[in-house]
């Protein structure tokens, strides 16, 4: 699926797209593993500078498909590109909404039952990319840095930022996990 590099990013939710049945934004991106498949690609959080997430973002309404959205933020976020080999489907974001201010202590304890109640904030649609041909300059180059992690850095880094469907899609993916 073709896409076009750009200079600079998108911003703005005003030409997303989200889902018909529940709501949910929708959303793409990709897994960028190394050769060996013991690395995996990731990106500085734009909103919190110390926490590591995956390379996604939303899909708008001018895209045609979900794999090409995914090649679009993975460029923007990461400066990748590179073969795509498999979709990982579909993974819902069950987070409660952002401004959710239970009467309990937090959200750790918060029951099943609690947290389930909400539709799905995010609908994630991930592709795992390999052969990747990173560039130096790409749209968000200034406000992101890019790091290779192992397997179990990358999970203790996605538990640290509280991002479990992120988490799936990465053990969705080939990456090895010794």
């Amino acid at each position: 699926m073709a896409f076009k590099k750009t200079e600079t990013a998108r911003v703005g939710r005003e030409n997303q797209l989200y889902s018909a049945v529940t709501g949910a934004r929708l959303v793409a991106g990709c897994i960028i593993l190394d050769e060996t498949r013991t690395k995996v690609l990731m990106v500085q959080s734009s909103a919190h500078k110390k926490r590591w997430v995956l390379p996604k973002g939303g899909i708008e309404s001018d895209e045609r498909d979900f794999e090409s959205a995914a090649r679009r933020e993975t460029w923007e976020e990461a400066g990748a590109t590179g073969d795509i080999v498999k979709a990982l489907g579909s993974i819902e974001d069950m987070r409660p909404p952002k401004n959710w201010n239970p009467d309990i202590s937090s959200f750790e304890s918060s029951t099943d039952e609690q947290v389930n109640k909400w539709p799905p904030r995010s609908e994630f649609h991930f592709f795992e990319m390999v052969n990747a041909k990173l560039e130096s300059e790409y749209p968000e180059c200034k406000t992101r840095n890019r790091k290779w992690f192992t397997y179990q850095e990358a999970k203790d880094n996605l538990l640290h930022a509280k991002r479990p469907e992120l988490l799936e899609a990465l053990n969705r993916s080939s990456i090895k996990k010794d």
